[in-house]
């Protein structure tokens, strides 16, 4: 493997992993009614696991109320007790075929621990980023034993692999700052 083969694989995985945590950011309550905040949640339904977003239409008719159709009518119940055992913390009220969330105002304390959990998520993304900084820093080592990268060059990669890894673990920190934002606007 060459040189910038490494460090290219190095910033994909960073890059899959802001990916992520940008996603766990979308299921954040926030006070707003977004389908992100249920679309992930899996299902026991027809003898497998199932997102709800492959069950049924999500949509947002007012800003803090959600409404599921599912396409099935025979999933209406395993749906709403998925949505009863995720943390979203929101009972689900079936009307017939339908399943509707109402999202109450979130109280401070509530806000508080969704910047907690916000916390967590980024702090999770720093440890992988950092393990691929690992990774690759031990792949660099081990072509530079194997011949097929100088050691002067080693160096030099080192510390462009410790860039990266600033930029990402800062790119986290802004994602962050801008969700608890938003969490935190009442």
């Amino acid at each position: 493997m060459t040189l910038d083969d490494i460090l290219l694989e190095a910033e994909e995985k960073m890059t899959k992993t802001e990916q992520v945590v940008q996603h766990e950011f979308v299921g954040l309550r926030t006070g707003r009614a977004v389908p992100g905040l249920v679309e992930n949640i899996v299902a026991e339904v027809y003898g497998s696991q199932m997102r709800i977003r492959e069950l049924a239409g999500i949509t947002t008719p007012e800003p803090r109320v959600l409404v599921i159709q599912p396409w099935d009518a025979g999933t209406v119940h395993p749906i709403e007790k998925a949505i009863l055992k995720s943390s979203l913390g929101v009972t689900p009220a079936v009307q017939g075929k339908i399943i509707r969330l109402v999202l109450p105002e979130l109280s401070e304390e509530r806000r508080h621990e969704m910047v907690k959990i916000a916390r967590r998520m980024t702090e999770d993304g720093r440890v992988a980023i950092r393990h691929v900084r690992r990774d690759t820093l031990e792949a660099i080592k081990k072509e530079t034993k194997g011949g097929g990268i100088a050691e002067d060059q080693e160096e030099v990669a080192e510390k462009e692999v410790q860039k990266l890894t600033d930029q990402y673990i800062a790119k986290l920190e802004a994602h962050l700052a801008a969700k608890e934002k938003e969490i935190m606007t009442v």
